[in-house]
C-alpha cells in the first residue's frame, strides 16, 4: 500500500510543475489545494520549531554537552577524508 500511495504522489509532482510553468509561475486553484493536501507547515510552524531547536543546541553548549568545532576544522576534515 505504501508503494502505491507513493507511486500516486510521485505522479503528481510533472503535472503540478507544468501546471505552475503554464500559468507563468502562478499557483492555480488545483495546484493550491494540491499543495495543501501534503500538509506541510507553515512558514510561522517551521520558523517556531527553528527557534525552539537553537535554544535547546544553546542550552547544549551552555551545559558543555556538546563539543564546538571550528567551520575551518570541519571543512579540512573533510577534504582530507574525501581527497582523490
Amino acid at each position: 500500500m505504501a508503494k502505491r500511495n507513493r507511486f500516486c504522489f510521485l505522479g503528481w509532482i510533472k503535472p503540478v510543475d507544468a501546471e505552475i510553468i503554464a500559468h507563468g509561475g502562478k499557483m492555480t486553484k488545483r495546484t493550491n489545494y494540491f499543495l495543501k493536501s501534503l500538509n506541510l507547515p507553515t512558514q510561522s510552524e517551521v520558523d517556531r520549531l527553528w527557534a525552539k531547536e537553537v535554544e535547546r543546541r544553546i542550552a547544549q553548549i551552555e551545559r558543555g554537552k556538546v563539543k564546538l568545532v571550528s567551520g575551518e576544522k570541519v571543512f579540512s576534515d573533510l577534504r582530507r577524508k574525501y581527497r582523490r
